[in-house]
């Protein structure tokens, strides 16, 4: 396998962080988003961990009944990087919105 440079593993990143953005709120499992960037599943999900680590995602490890998953992960974006994401979107000022009197 071919290695890939740490410039373009930033733009896969930037790329997965996006893809979970837009599918936010709800959490997408592993293979989905290696499918929607035509990456390896295994190369993502390392990539995701990563994203982890930094506290830009996080991992969703039970279903909806609240029984945990045995070989499968789903993914969210965290909080912090969700906001982030929100306030750079085009089209929305950087000034605070204050309520009309």
């Amino acid at each position: 396998m071919p290695q890939i440079s740490s410039k373009k593993e930033e733009k896969i990143k930037e790329s997965i962080l996006l893809f979970l953005f837009q599918s936010s709120p709800k959490s997408i499992f592993t293979a989905h988003i290696s499918q929607e960037l035509a990456r390896d599943e295994e190369y993502v999900k390392k990539l995701l961990l990563e994203l982890e680590v930094k506290s830009l995602v996080v991992s969703v490890k039970k279903n909806q009944e609240g029984l945990e998953y045995k070989k499968r992960m789903r993914w969210r974006l965290s909080d912090k990087a969700y906001s982030l994401y929100k306030q750079m979107q085009p089209g929305k000022s950087t000034l605070p919105q204050f309520p009309s009197i």
